[in-house]
This record gives C-alpha cells, sequence and structure tokens, in this order.
C-alpha cells in the first residue's frame, strides 16, 4: 500500500496493487486520493476492480446480483420442454442406452465448444448478440438474424406454456375434464379409457378430444385457411403468460435472476416427485428397459447420427443470442469455462433423467391398454398434452399429479420464454443506445407485439399456424446462424485474438482442443447440418393435414427473412465504408477498436499467418 507523504499542491492520486503481482488475471487495485487545503493533507480510498462491472474499455454494465442467478437463468433457458418430450423418444427410438454415443460424440465435438464460445463472447464484449459484432463489422447480420429467430420463436412458444396454464386450471376439480366422453366437445367417436382403444384406428381417446376439441376447437377449422376467431380462454390464458414475461424481464437480469430461483429449480422437484410416483405403477419397469435397452446395431444406421446431432443443436439453446445476452452481464471476470461445462452437461443429464420419468409413465400405460409401447411412444406436444395426461387421469388423486405435472411444464416454459425475450431486448438496446433509458417501455412493447402476433396461434384454426412456425422459424435459419457465427469469430476475427481474450478474463487459455474445435471441427459439423436439414426437409404436417403449396412458401419465407439479414448488413456495411475495395474490406472485418491500424496499413486478416495460426 501506498501511504506515504505526496509532494501534491492540490490533488494528486496513486493505485496500488491489493493482489501480488504475479496473480494471473486482472489485478484489483486500491485508489488514494490524496487533496491538501491550507497545509493539511487529507486522504481517501477506494478499491477499484477491472473484474467487476468494468470492461477494460472502461464501459459501466449492469450485473448478476449473484453468480447462481446467472447459472440458473442459463439452465432453465436450456433445460426446456423439448428435454422431457423429445429426447427420451428419440433415445428409445434410435436404439435405447446406443443413442447416447452418437449424442456424447457430438456434445464433446460440437455441443460444448460452441456453448463455451458463445458465453465468452458475450462475456468479453459485454453487449448482446449484434454489438458483440463490434470484433467484425461485417459479420453483424448474424447478430440481427438470432434476435430474429428468437423473437419468430416467441411467437408460438408463448402458446404452449398458455396451453399449460389452460390444463392447470382445468385441473382444479373434482374430476379431470378429459378423463371420459360425457362432455359437449366430445364426438361420437370418442371412447372411454377402459376400453382397448388403441387397436381401434376409429376411434379417440378422451384425452385427445380434450385437447383437440375442448381445449384447440380445431373441429371448427378446415385447415390453415379457416382460422377463426381467437378464443377468449386461451386469450386470457396467453395474456396471463405475457404479465409474468413482463414483469419477470422489466427490470433486466435484476427481477429475471430471481424469477428463475423457482422456475429453474421447480422441474427438478417435480420430475423427481413423478419417477418415484411412475416407478410404483405395474409396467414402469418394462417401459424403463425399453428406454434402456442397447441396440448398438442401430448405430449402423446414419439417420440416428443425424437426429443426435440435431438434438444437440437444438437442445444446448446456442444461436438464439440468449447465452451471449446472459454472459454479458457476467462480471469481466467470471470463469465462463467452468460455466459451460457445467451448465451443458447439467442440460444432458437432465433429458437422460427425464426419460425415466415419461417411460415409467408410458411403460404403465401400455400394460393397462395391453398394446406394444411403441403405440403409446410419441414425442412432441401430444407426449405432454394428450398422452401424459391420460396417464394422470387414471391414478388415484389425479386432480393432485395434474396440477403438479403442469405446474412443472409452466415452469420449464417460462424461463425458457424469458430467455428468448432477453435476446431481443439486450440485443436491441445494446445496439440502440437511446433504448436503454426506456428499457421497461421498450420492454413493455415487445411483449405485447409478441403477444399480438401469437393470437393467430389460439384461433380454431391456431394449431396450423403453430406447426408452421415451429416448423419453420428455428430450423435451418438457426444452424445457418451458428455457422456463420463460428466462421466469423474462428476465422475472420481468430481463434488466437479469441484465446487472447479469453486468457485476459480468466487467466487461463483455452487449450488446442477447445482451439481446433472452434476453427475446424465445428464449422465443418454445422455446414453438414445445414446441407443435411436441405436434404432431409419433408413439408410440414399436422396429422392428416397435409399444409398447401403456399402455406409451405410462406414458412420458408419465414426462414429466409432472418438468413438474409446476414448478406444484407453484409452489403450495407460494405457499402457503408469509405475507401478503395481493399480499405473497405479490411475496414469490414477488422475489430472496431483497431480502425487505426486499418489507417496505417496494419491488417491481420491480410497475412497468411492470421489464417493458419490455430
Amino acid at each position: 500500500m501506498l501511504r506515504g507523504r505526496l509532494p501534491v499542491t492540490h490533488m494528486s492520486s496513486a493505485i496500488a496493487p491489493v493482489k501480488p503481482s504475479g496473480t494471473a488475471g486482472p489485478k484489483e487495485v486500491e485508489l488514494i486520493l490524496v487533496k491538501e487545503q491550507n497545509g493539511v493533507q487529507f486522504t481517501s480510498s477506494a478499491l477499484v476492480s477491472p473484474s467487476g462491472q468494468t470492461h477494460p474499455s472502461g464501459e459501466e454494465r449492469e450485473t448478476w446480483g449473484k453468480k447462481i442467478d446467472f447459472l440458473l437463468s442459463v439452465i432453465g433457458f436450456a433445460v426446456d420442454l423439448a428435454n422431457v418430450w423429445r429426447f427420451p423418444y428419440l433415445c428409445y427410438k434410435n436404439g435405447g442406452g446406443a443413442f447416447l454415443v452418437p449424442y456424447l460424440f457430438f456434445m464433446v465435438i460440437a455441443g460444448m465448444p460452441l456453448f463455451y464460445m458463445e458465453l465468452a463472447l458475450g462475456q468479453y464484449n459485454r453487449e448482446g448478440a449484434a454489438g458483440v459484432w463490434k470484433i467484425c463489422p461485417i459479420f453483424k447480420g448474424v447478430g440481427f438474424t438470432v434476435i430474429l429467430i428468437s423473437l419468430y420463436v416467441g411467437f408460438y412458444y408463448n402458446v404452449i406454456i398458455a396451453w399449460a396454464l389452460f390444463y392447470l386450471f382445468s385441473s382444479f376439480s373434482g374430476e379431470l375434464p378429459w378423463i371420459n366422453c360425457n362432455n359437449t366437445w366430445n364426438s361420437p367417436n370418442c371412447s372411454d379409457l377402459n376400453a382397448t382403444l388403441l387397436n381401434d384406428t376409429y376411434k379417440t381417446t378422451p384425452a385427445l378430444e380434450y385437447f383437440e376439441r375442448g381445449v384447440l376447437h380445431l373441429h371448427e377449422s378446415s385447415g390453415i385457411d379457416d382460422l377463426g376467431l381467437p378464443r377468449w380462454q386461451l386469450t386470457s390464458c396467453l395474456a396471463v403468460v405475457i404479465v409474468v414475461l413482463y414483469f419477470s424481464l422489466w427490470k433486466g437480469v435484476k427481477t429475471s435472476g430471481k424469477v428463475v430461483w423457482i422456475t429453474a429449480t421447480m422441474p427438478y422437484v417435480v420430475l423427481t416427485v413423478l419417477l418415484l410416483r411412475g416407478v410404483t405403477l405395474p409396467g414402469a419397469i418394462d417401459g424403463i428397459k425399453a428406454y434402456l435397452s442397447v441396440d448398438f446395431l442401430r448405430l449402423c444406421d446414419a439417420q440416428v447420427w443425424i437426429e443426435a446431432a440435431t438434438q444437440i443443436c437444438f437442445s444446448l439453446g446456442v444461436g438464439f443470442g440468449v447465452l451471449i445476452a446472459f454472459s454479458s452481464y457476467n462480471k469481466f471476470s467470471n470463469n465462463c469455462y467452468r460455466d459451460a461445462i457445467i451448465t451443458s452437461s447439467i442440460n444432458s443429464l437432465t433429458s437422460f433423467f427425464s426419460g425415466f420419468v415419461i417411460f415409467s409413465f408410458l411403460g404403465y400405460m401400455s400394460q393397462k391398454h395391453n398394446v406394444a409401447l411403441d403405440k403409446v411412444a410419441t414425442d412432441g406436444p401430444g407426449l405432454v398434452f394428450i398422452i401424459y395426461p391420460e396417464a394422470i387421469a387414471t391414478l388415484p388423486g389425479s386432480s393432485v399429479w395434474a396440477v403438479i405435472f403442469f405446474i412443472m411444464l409452466l415452469t420449464l416454459g417460462i424461463d425458457s420464454a424469458m430467455g428468448g425475450m432477453e435476446s431481443v431486448i439486450t440485443g436491441l438496446i445494446d445496439e440502440f443506445k437511446f433504448l436503454h433509458k426506456h428499457r421497461e417501455l421498450f420492454t413493455l412493447f415487445i411483449v405485447v407485439f409478441t403477444f399480438l402476433i401469437s393470437l393467430i396461434c389460439v384461433t380454431s384454426g391456431g394449431i396450423y399456424v403453430f406447426t408452421l412456425l415451429d416448423h419453420f422459424a428455428a430450423g435451418t435459419s438457426i444452424l445457418f446462424g451458428v455457422l456463420i457465427e463460428a466462421i466469423g469469430i474462428a476465422w475472420f476475427y481468430g481463434v488466437d485474438r479469441f484465446s487472447d481474450d479469453i486468457q485476459e478474463m480468466i487467466g487461463q487459455r483455452p487449450g488446442l482442443y477447445w482451439r481446433l474445435c472452434w476453427k475446424f471441427v465445428s464449422p465443418c459439423f454445422l455446414l453438414f447440418m445445414v446441407v443435411v436439414s436441405f436434404a432431409t426437409f419433408n413439408p410440414p404436417k399436422y396429422g392428416s393435414y397435409y399444409f398447401p403449396t403456399w402455406a409451405t412458401m410462406v414458412g420458408w419465407c419465414l426462414s429466409i427473412s432472418s438468413m438474409i439479414m446476414v448478406p444484407l448488413y453484409a452489403f450495407y456495411k460494405f457499402c457503408s465504408l469509405p475507401g478503395s475495395f481493399c480499405d473497405k474490406l479490411a475496414y469490414a472485418i477488422t475489430p472496431e477498436t483497431e480502425h487505426h491500424l486499418v489507417e496505417r496499413g496494419e491488417v491481420r486478416q491480410f497475412t497468411l499467418q492470421h489464417w493458419l495460426v490455430v
């Protein structure tokens, strides 16, 4: 500490290190102010840490109240409804335990490296999905791509939460409404649960009719060109969801970081309770055995590997701009490497754990109806809104179990929806600085706009719009976005420069494995996935309803509308820069903080070493 008498006239300052000089990473220093007045010196001191809220550039930014707030937010976003209704079914369909081989393989070579990359990118640059591209301005269009994708997903994802809320309200009754066929919405084809109806293609279950006729009123629509008006019951539930989202997000991470203490932890409590109940049911062990049965011959099927790769791409939440937005509120020296390993691992373990819960009940349903397990095993909304409620309806105290289950769905959905909204809000606020002072008003605008668009999905034919959005909003476009992101960081910005940034934050340079994945493995993996997504494209359908050609074209336009932001912004940026073609290119691919080097003709990207170094 430097506390000696300083030869000052009016005021001076000295900086003394608090940590030993050999300590790696950013140093905490003590700022000592010495003021002299009438021959008497007054001193005051304050600790200043560059590892706190201030980036080396000097910019201040709001940070998470606690480290656990960030971790729960990331886990809550990544662990969503797909962990319950998608992964277990894929595992069962593709060789049981053998499916874990390609799944873990792609997790290690692509999932974790991309997850780590986005967390580090956001934390170092401390901006949203668009603002981080000051490191390579010509790629800023990919930031707008992921912001649009998150916005599009919000149009229909909030509707799933509204369905869960509707079911939750319906569960507060003496008898669940999907337990028999004596309701006004039932058709003559409805057959009670006690009948062995799953073998009869002409019969429908009360649970199926409750979802399609009682909740959606699908029978009042002939297709996507006959939507009808919004159903007031679902509209009310959607409005409640929007209000919850607004008050969770309006103050930024200070409020959302507290909400996730409930929404991110509740699903684990409920899943554990449901598992303890599920394993006691007859047939549950047979269901779990089917889930875990190992068929290594399935690994010879290319489709198994493709589905494992697809699941990795979408399950971790990479490419939505959410991880970038969340990590941008971290302290500068936060260990993002450890966070990436912890949160991505928890996400995968949750998917695997939920399979035990789902298949214990599917095994029970299989034995109860005396049919093969593959007759009841399904994925998507049908699993959580038809099959599972049907199983719950046969249990003693079914209303209690239904309430517990749909609370879990609500909490799974809410924090994922919060993440998507935060990506949009943070991305646009950081890009358009004048919005910072009006965050509450801008947040209100975003959630109300989302609500108005979502009304299309709560009409009688809304499920068709929902299916179309689900098919196109975040499919090929998100794979394309992450591919461009990986190329921009690893090749144009430079994997060596990116590694230097990480070392500056956490005091440790990423190992060769991570650098090789970022530069070669992950981009090749993503390019392969983009090609596969085009090659294996199937037109959307809902049940036996096939969408007309014009609807498919609208879906592709939606998908292209986000992807096209990459070339459009690149063209705009290139044209708006001064100088010759080479000057424009140099400014476009050089970090904004190094534009003075371009003026001196020092452009790293114009040297062979930049492209060869790992």
